[in-house]
């Protein structure tokens, strides 16, 4: 398992700006050294696996206001569980088996964390989910 554990760091992305270790709670600690540079990895996945829950739901970004796109994503990440952990099974899925170790000890708190970091992720690339930027 070393050598999965060892390609899944290697393609994490460095965040600059990540404090360091010293006074950190651990679930700080999990955050910025394995949440954040994992939800950047999957940014990608992240973007179209909601691109298809709004094509899904049959939601028309293009035709609601800003407000309501922020609180379209919010719901979708909040209030649909099948949703909710189909994409933290795709954050869950880069850690390497003692980051799941540590994550399973405090899954509940980590899960607020990761939901959050996932979606302001998505926030920050609403543009992208307007009909026209489509792939």
């Amino acid at each position: 398992m070393k050598e999965r554990d060892q390609q899944l760091l290697e393609m994490r992305p460095e965040i600059p700006g990540t404090p360091g270790e010293n006074n950190q709670q651990p679930e700080s600690l999990f955050q910025n050294k394995t949440l954040r540079p994992v939800v950047k990895l999957q940014n990608d996945l992240l973007v179209e696996a909601f691109r298809n829950y709004l094509q899904k739901h049959k939601v028309d970004f293009a035709e609601i206001s800003v407000e309501k796109r922020l609180k379209v994503i919010e719901n979708a990440i909040q209030k649909d569980m099948k949703f909710r952990n189909s994409l933290k099974g795709m954050i869950i899925g880069q850690f390497t088996i003692k980051e799941y170790r540590q994550y399973i000890t405090n899954s509940s708190a980590l899960n607020k964390r990761m939901m959050h970091l996932v979606t302001e992720r998505l926030k920050s690339n609403i543009q992208l989910f307007d009909p026209l930027s489509a792939v």
